[in-house]
């Protein structure tokens, strides 16, 4: 009896529908940690249309509107040309999607100091200094020691890589050299996974039984659709003469022959004492089953599904915004949290190898997914400039807003949104008059 009330104040039991209780049929189900061998991975990215789009989608996504410089118009120039010499924003697609794929990937970082066990420093790259990037996955690189020194930049993380070469000759490469990416989140050391903190694992893994069941499912209604439309024919005497082989023989040869006449003149012979009968499978459903399959695909991949299938919205006054504005926002998340920081080391040696040194008024910002029209960017402009001008005027003879404050306010709300690239670095350089707001506010709404 105290076991029962012990039962009870634990957990819900019924002991009608077995629930709570060792025949509980949700009793046996469990989680187990998903292994994926790195040839299950290349033959789903490789055979199969749902995997590779899970794996592309957001790294295209994340280098597709790239990034604006901050700076003079010409420092500007310089750093886009270095960035296409070195094929920066293929590379960073190239990595960002294997690193997805295999669970990590890095650019190695070739500069002109050409020991790649001694750390980069950044201060001495000159101009045209970085020499080239390449992109390594988790397959090439193998992690070193792990650093366990909480005064250490590299605290938690190895030490040094190997890479293995064609010839078998090992090189050494400090972690200073490599802009690490990772692919999905996995338990760190506290778990006892010492080897793992260097890389991620494939985001294939937890989406893996869900591409798995809506594959088979699109499948099997192929399949259903050839076995659409079966033809029934009853012959007299048919189980009777089963096992004489020139009846046997003689049936084959005769339907064969009926089917091809069919198939020709679209006419069927039959012997008077046949019966001809035909049953179609109901095909009805199979569509929203499919769909709702696919739907916890996309879900799995936290991708929506307008995107995941290239479709429109579906249903009424369905317009898909709020799904792709969280997408979008979950890709700008991803710029920011961990594209910015794993290259923050790449785009010092980079303005350094572009402009021959570094300007501290010199950053990027990610370029918003969601685009403006030309028309609305025009609009959006001409209001900000219209509300500025209307604010300087003045009640009883005195300013609403001081001019030069305005100014500066009207100034960083141009550079923020990317209206005037180069605006901030050209007002420093320039002399401004004290009637900037004015003159500037006036041309603006022009």
């Amino acid at each position: 009896m105290g076991q029962i009330f012990s039962m009870v104040r634990d957990g819900l039991v019924s002991l009608a529908s077995r629930m709570g209780t060792e025949r509980d049929k949700a009793a046996s189900v469990f989680y187990t940690q998903p292994i994926l061998t790195d040839e299950q991975i290349i033959a789903a990215y490789r055979g199969s249309w749902l995997p590779r789009k899970i794996v592309d989608i957001p790294a295209l996504d994340s280098c597709r509107k790239w990034r604006n410089w901050q700076a003079a118009s010409d420092q500007i120039g310089l750093i886009d040309a270095e960035e296409r010499r070195l094929n920066l924003r293929g590379k960073v697609l190239e990595v960002s999607t294997k690193a997805r794929l295999f669970g990590g990937a890095a650019l190695f970082i070739g500069s002109e100091d050409a020991d790649p066990a001694l750390p980069l420093e950044a201060d001495l790259i000159g101009k045209g200094g970085l020499k080239h990037l390449t992109v390594l996955t988790r397959r090439q690189l193998a992690a070193g020691d792990i650093d366990s020194d909480p005064a250490s930049e590299w605290y938690g993380k190895p030490k040094f890589y190997t890479l293995t070469g064609g010839n078998g000759m090992q090189v050494t490469i400090h972690p200073s050299r490599l802009v690490i990416f990772k692919g999905a989140m996995t338990p760190n050391e506290e778990f006892g996974e010492m080897g793992n903190c260097a890389w991620g694992e494939s985001v294939l893994a937890a989406t893996f039984d869900a591409i798995k069941n809506a594959d088979s499912t699109a499948a099997n209604i192929a399949s259903l659709v050839f076995e659409a439309k079966i033809d029934i024919i009853k012959v007299p005497q048919f189980s009777a003469n089963i096992g004489n082989q020139a009846y046997e023989d003689a049936v084959l040869r005769r339907y064969a022959l009926a089917n091809t006449i069919k198939g020709v003149n679209g006419t069927l012979i039959l012997d008077a004492e046949e019966e001809y009968d035909s049953k179609s499978a109901p095909l009805s459903g199979l569509t929203d089953i499919l769909m709702a399959f696919l739907q916890i695909v996309a879900g799995a991949a936290d991708i929506p599904v307008t995107r995941l299938l290239g479709q429109s919205p579906a249903g009424m006054n369905a317009t898909g915004t709020a799904d792709m504005k969280n997408y979008h926002d979950g890709i700008q998340a991803i710029q920011e949290l961990d594209y910015t920081p794993a290259m923050s080391r790449l785009d010092e040696c980079l303005i350094r190898s572009a402009t021959g040194g570094r300007d501290p008024a010199i950053y990027s910002i990610w370029a918003p997914l969601e685009q403006m029209s030309e028309m609305e960017r025009a609009n959006i402009f001409k209001t900000k400039a219209e509300a500025a001008r209307a604010l300087f005027g003045s009640v009883s003879g005195e300013e609403i807003i001081p001019r030069q404050a305005l100014s500066e306010a009207l100034l960083n709300a141009f550079v923020e949104d990317g209206s005037l690239p180069g605006l901030e670095a050209a007002a420093k350089t320039t002399d401004l008059p004290d009637d900037v707001g004015q003159s500037a506010t006036s041309s603006d709404a022009t």
